[in-house]
């Protein structure tokens, strides 16, 4: 069941920006994964040096290779708003 803060238009979303080394452009999505997650998946990635693999919010799979990584940025959880705000 969804609970009563996504039912109102209020979700928990992380940005996330995955730099990619020799590539100008940047993967940049959505995710509903927690800060946490994904901090944990991308050290797990960098310390077995295999891939990081991480989710969006519409269930799309992003898989980096862990040596190919330049930077992850996340930004914290925040709580967004549907509709016009007065």
């Amino acid at each position: 069941m969804r609970d009563r803060s996504e039912l109102l238009g209020y979700g928990e979303h992380v940005d996330i920006k995955i730099g990619i080394i020799n590539s100008p452009r940047e993967i940049a999505f959505e995710s509903k994964q927690t800060a946490e997650e994904i901090e944990k998946a991308v050290s797990e990635a960098l310390t077995s040096q295999t891939h990081l693999a991480l989710q969006d919010e519409k269930g799309r799979k992003y898989v980096v290779a862990a040596a190919a990584l330049a930077y992850v940025e996340f930004g914290s959880e925040e709580a967004r708003r549907i509709g016009f705000v007065a």
